[in-house]
């Protein structure tokens, strides 16, 4: 079901009749696996390093044997902001955005197939002096788009 939302945009909604409680999609068409992760109560001085932050992602990197392709891209803002780096993967993507003012700092890790585990509570907690992590763990595809019902890009009906 579409609805209009102002100049344009679209809003797609989906909704399943049928409940999964396997945690398994029922069309098996798992396209990436993500973690959302956000670090609560951090030092603000470790928000603001950029080393640091660069040493985080390459420990995500090297630590989950993901390859980088090319090199990162970084951007310190002026003090008092944060840092924003991006990693292009040969499996997707992994980004961080901090906000020292806040003391919060964010990650998004996207692989194209599932991988184990990484331990962002431990790594955050102990790099960034992270007072809370929460890590989501979201399955991407699966049954959300059945191959008959992919939206498309066409004029409207």
């Amino acid at each position: 079901m579409n609805f209009r939302v102002g100049r344009g945009l679209e809003v797609l909604l989906t909704t399943s009749l049928t409940p999964n409680l396997s945690g398994e999609p029922a069309d098996g068409h798992i396209v990436g696996c993500e973690w959302i992760v956000d670090a609560g109560g951090c030092a603000a001085d470790r928000l603001r390093s950029l080393e640091l932050l660069q040493s985080v992602c390459g420990r995500v990197v090297r630590e989950l044997e993901l390859k980088v392709v090319g090199e990162p891209l970084w951007r310190q803002f002026p003090d008092p902001g944060g840092v924003t780096g991006l990693c292009l993967l040969t499996e997707s993507h992994l980004t961080c955005h901090t906000w020292p003012e806040h003391g919060i700092a964010t990650f998004n890790l996207f692989c194209c197939r599932r991988r184990r585990e990484w331990p962002w509570e431990l790594r955050l907690r102990e790099m960034l002096l992270a007072g809370s992590v929460t890590v989501r763990l979201v399955e991407r595809g699966g049954s959300a788009f059945p191959p008959a019902s992919l939206p498309t890009t066409g004029g409207a009906p």
